[in-house]
């Protein structure tokens, strides 16, 4: 018994003594490629859940198993990099490589994934971290300035997304921005992302590269991949910000004092009813006491094992506006989870995704900013009793205050997308891939206008629309009136597609073919509109308490006839990659697409694309030289479509009601055609040719890209009038026109300075543009090649429009009078269209090309710069050559109304006598060229903090620091989409300058 204790003694300590023998001590330091410290690198045991993070100077230790153990170094933009213990070191230095040179990087196309230095078309990346930081929730306003060609422009209402416009507008109708694509789900919307939880964005550009998505491709495509889990490594990260915002300019408008001496000094008199002796500042008064406040928190989890990943996220954003009752809200979940199985063979992923955003906007909002402008500042917000100062004896002159305060306009959306996707390895390189897709879009919007407003239907209250809509009267019922209305928008997606990869020796074949199922039910739901409500407190809330049958003449809104639609996309889709020698790249794809929005008789079109590359590094002519290190030129044609702005109807014949006939005494209502069926109506059509060059120089210190494009659409769809006799409505929506894009894009890339302490990282992008309506004309078009639009309709200036559609010339095309100053009695006048002087011109008639609103430059310029645990960020954007036509200035610029209505400060030396001074013309067209810089951050890495944080970072970024411009009006950044671009029209919402405080914790 006594051996048998010591046997077993000498067993345990022996077990015991090889445990602790096989227990390896290791430490050391992981670096870049440079020799920079990584800090919060991750470190792993291969095959266990032992894991450790690297300090701020990228140093490490880790207790491994035992000494023959394999240790696994990741950081984020690296190659994985393993290392096997050889049983003798203890300490290692380990530097890890760029996980992507920038033509090496993998970008994600249609229906699949490709790398840079293989891609035949043009692509532009966007990491989450270059992507534009400040308190924005559109995915827009984050790649503005950061893609050569894409025109972005922003309002300061937080309620407003932006205008996207990529290579320039490719039809006259009204959707011109790109289509999105989300983790592989085509057509959602990207209010569903949160900006902390995007990965990359890919910007596909030419037609070779957004072919594969046919007929929604023609304005361009934008993939949006969102953040997965790593495996190996749980991660918890907090990003955060506060903030607030102040307006950054105003117009220029005089003050009382100012009003009263020109008045004085010219003979005029204010009415008794408008002269309070006040002093208001309108303009100041329609604004949020003290700051306008914005916040945003990002709460997310990751992590993965050996056969599965997983991450979720919350974020939650408020952004209140700088005008009262203007306030955005969104609240975002997310949960993706990838699982393997069958030994790794088929992957399982679900992604679920739910938005929900309130908008609560400034009621009759063009309006209040018209009035704010345009109200005399010798009138005072309130009367002594407190109730609101109101003029009724002047037409069209309201209190914005009162507007304000009197009304509400809220939006509420509930946005749920999800997904769930099947990949399965099949034999002879063939992979399986499956997504069926929910998108679901609820929304509801309620407007309120309590019994003060019933006061203003005797006071020719008109509405104050964006351009190219003109202004209509609006009645506000009696004792308050409300809308409400409710719709829900479901989309189902099946998409199936097989991928064929496959190496031969030097030649390596990937081939993509699958099939796309979509149906959308659009506007399922209703509308109301009601009034003469008991008391003012109920909202639209309650639509029964209202009594509008007491109301003579008074009808009920249910909304757009055409608001509930059905429509399907089926598509079938291939693509084809070869690749020899990983020189020569070939890339051909054809989608067939079919959608029943279009006539009965071309309901199907095909989309073809082609494009080939060559690697000239790769050549027995570059390996002597240095100075290249990638050089690949590659060139591609294809054509995509446009489906986006038409609807179920828009091929179809509809009837409806026309009005009211008097018949035997009565009016009788009237029924008949209001839109003309077009059973051959037909795709839009872009083909694109583009040629580009790739390289990166100084052993990759430099990248860059080079792109030439000739963009073409033809058999654009318009809305064209027609003899009545062969279509009794007059109008038909029917194929015709053609535009044209013309373009060279410039990016270019490069760290001048990197050393162990201090690095310089600066991008430059270039772009142009030339855009013009190549035909306008169609078989079924009566009236020429040229339409007149565009009718702000300023006082006095009736009938008077900006804009020309017209062959030959730019979509924005200025046309108006021509300014020649003031004649000899003080009068302003104009060039007649023989080019002799007139002071009464005729509108329509005296017409002159006046410019266009498209920029001939686009810049954006980002530098970083990083000195040990401090960052420092810096982006210029600029747009140049274009020009705006500021109606704003000519509505406020009549001397011989001062006394009812406010004017411009340097109106104060243009004589009343002078009735020709505000008229439309190109004395009102500004330069709106500007540089603006539109970012600063600075930031600080506190790096690993205890033993549970491995990086913390703090910073501070100030938006729209200044702007460089000759433009007089608020702000040069007006609206570049659209089919009326550059048009200032008495509505900007004001810019603002906004500054924020973060903080960024990964655990």
């Amino acid at each position: 018994m006594e051996k048998l204790k010591l046997l077993l003694l000498a067993f345990c300590f022996g077990f015991s003594m090889n445990t602790w023998a096989q227990k390896t001590e290791v430490s050391g330091v992981v670096l870049d490629d440079k020799g920079v410290p990584l800090p919060a690198a991750n470190v792993l045991e291969k095959g266990t859940t032992n894991t450790a993070s690297t300090d701020f100077d990228g140093k490490f230790k880790i207790s491994a198993s035992n000494k023959n153990a394999t240790l696994i170094f990741s950081f984020m933009g690296f190659d994985d990099q393993p290392v096997k213990l050889d049983g003798t070191k203890t300490t290692y230095s380990i530097r890890l490589q760029p996980t992507t040179t920038s033509l090496e990087q993998v970008v994600v196309v249609g229906y699949g994934k490709g790398s840079r230095k293989n891609l035949t078309t043009s692509v532009t990346s966007v990491k989450a971290e270059d992507l534009n930081r400040g308190a924005i929730s559109d995915v827009g306003q984050l790649l503005q300035g950061k893609v050569s060609g894409l025109n972005i422009s922003s309002s300061g209402d937080p309620t407003k997304t932006a205008s996207v416009v990529l290579r320039g507008a490719s039809t006259l109708n009204s959707s011109q921005g790109p289509f999105y694509v989300i983790d592989g789900i085509p057509g959602v919307d990207i209010s569903v992302i949160a900006p902390d939880d995007i990965a990359t964005i890919d910007v596909l550009k030419d037609a070779a590269a957004t072919a594969i998505y046919g007929n929604r491709a023609a304005n361009g495509v934008i993939m949006v991949t969102t953040k997965k889990g790593s495996k190996g490594r749980t991660q918890i990260a907090y990003n955060g910000y506060m903030g607030w915002e102040e307006v950054s300019n105003n117009l220029d408008m005089m003050n009382a004092d100012q009003l009263r001496a020109f008045t004085t000094k010219n003979n005029l008199n204010f009415t008794p009813e408008n002269d309070k002796g006040a002093n208001t500042n309108w303009q100041k008064e329609i604004l949020r006491p003290g700051r306008a406040a914005s916040s945003s928190h990002n709460l997310s989890m990751s992590g993965g094992g050996d056969h599965g990943n997983y991450t979720a996220s919350i974020t939650s954003f408020n952004k209140e506006g700088v005008m009262q009752k203007s306030d955005f809200s969104r609240i975002i979940a997310r949960l993706s989870v990838e699982q393997f199985a069958f030994d790794d063979k088929v992957k399982f992923g679900l992604n679920v995704t739910n938005s929900t955003t309130k908008y609560q906007n400034v009621p009759q909002r063009n309006t209040v900013l018209l009035q704010a402008a345009s109200y005399l500042p010798i009138s005072p917000v309130k009367n002594a009793d407190g109730s609101y100062f109101e003029n009724f004896v002047s037409t069209g002159y309201f209190n914005p205050v009162a507007l304000i305060a009197h009304g509400t306009d809220e939006t509420k959306t509930d946005n749920l997308v999800g997904n769930l996707t099947a990949e399965v390895k099949l034999p002879f390189g063939i992979t399986y891939n499956l997504n069926l897709a929910h998108q679901r879009l609820t929304a509801s919007h309620g407007e309120f206008y309590d019994s003060y407003y019933s006061q203003y239907n005797s006071a020719n209250f008109y509405n104050n629309p964006d351009p190219p809509l003109t202004k209509t009267l609006v009645n506000f019922g009696v004792n308050g009136s409300a809308l409400r209305n409710s719709y829900e928008t479901r989309n189902n997606i099946i998409e199936s597609f097989f991928t064929w990869d496959r190496t031969f020796g030097e030649h390596k074949i990937k081939a993509v073919a699958g099939y796309s199922w979509q149906e959308n039910t659009l506007g399922d739901g209703f509308q109301a509109t009601t009034t003469n409500f008991p008391v003012d407190n109920v909202g639209y809330n309650n639509l029964a308490l209202s009594n509008y049958t007491s109301v003579n003449g008074y009808v009920v809104n249910f909304g757009d006839s055409k608001a509930y639609q059905k429509t399907r996309l089926i598509a079938y889709f291939a693509r084809l990659n070869y690749n020899y020698k990983d020189k020569y790249l070939l890339q051909g794809s054809i989608r067939r697409d079919g959608g029943s929005m279009f006539g009965e008789n071309n309901q199907w079109g095909y989309f073809p694309s082609v494009g080939g590359a060559w690697r000239l590094d790769k050549e027995n002519f570059m390996k002597n030289q240095n100075f290249f290190s990638d050089l690949k030129l590659r060139g591609s044609w294809g054509v995509t479509g446009n489906s986006s702005g038409f609807n179920a109807y828009t091929a179809q014949f509809i009837s409806g009601s026309l009005g009211t006939f008097y018949y035997n005494g009565q009016q009788i209502g009237a029924y008949g055609p209001n839109q003309a069926a077009n059973p051959d109506l037909k795709w839009e059509k872009t083909a694109t040719a583009n040629i580009g060059l790739d390289f990166s120089i100084l052993k990759g210190k430099v990248t860059g890209s080079v792109d030439v494009y000739d963009k073409k659409t033809t058999d654009m769809i318009f809305n064209y009038n027609v003899n009545p006799v062969l279509v009794p409505v007059g109008t038909i929506v029917a194929n015709g026109g053609t535009m044209s894009n013309k373009g060279i894009e410039v990016s270019l890339s490069t760290t001048p300075v990197k050393t162990a302490d201090f690095s310089w990282t600066t991008n430059l992008n270039l772009a142009h543009n030339k855009n013009e309506i190549v035909k306008l004309t169609s078989p079924f078009f009566v009236g020429g090649d040229s339409i007149r639009r565009v009718q702000p309709d300023g006082g006095g200036q009736t009938g008077s429009t900006l804009q020309i559609f017209k062959e030959g010339k730019p979509l924005g095309q200025f046309f108006t009078l021509k300014y020649a100053g003031k004649n000899a009695d003080g009068v302003s006048q104009y060039y007649d269209k023989n080019g002799d002087l007139t002071t009464t011109p005729q509108i329509g008639v005296d017409y002159h090309y006046a410019g266009s609103a498209q920029p001939k430059l686009l810049l954006g310029w980002a530098n970083n710069f990083q000195y040990k645990k401090f960052d420092l960020s810096i982006f210029f954007r600029g747009v140049f050559g274009n020009k705006i036509f500021n109606a704003t200035r000519a509505d406020l610029f009549r001397p011989s109304t001062a006394m009812t209505t406010n004017i411009l400060v340097d109106a104060g030396n243009e004589s009343p006598n002078d009735l020709n001074a505000y008229k439309y013309s190109d004395r009102f067209i500004e330069d709106g060229s500007y540089l603006r810089l539109d970012n600063m951050t600075l930031g600080y890495n506190f790096g690993k903090v205890g033993r549970y944080i491995s990086s913390v970072r703090v910073y501070q970024t100030i938006n729209n620091v200044f702007v460089i411009t000759k433009y007089k009006g608020i702000d040069p950044e007006v609206e570049q989409g659209g089919t009326a671009p550059g048009v200032d029209s008495n509505n900007f919402y004001p810019k603002t300058r906004t500054y924020m405080f973060g903080l960024n914790v990964i655990f």
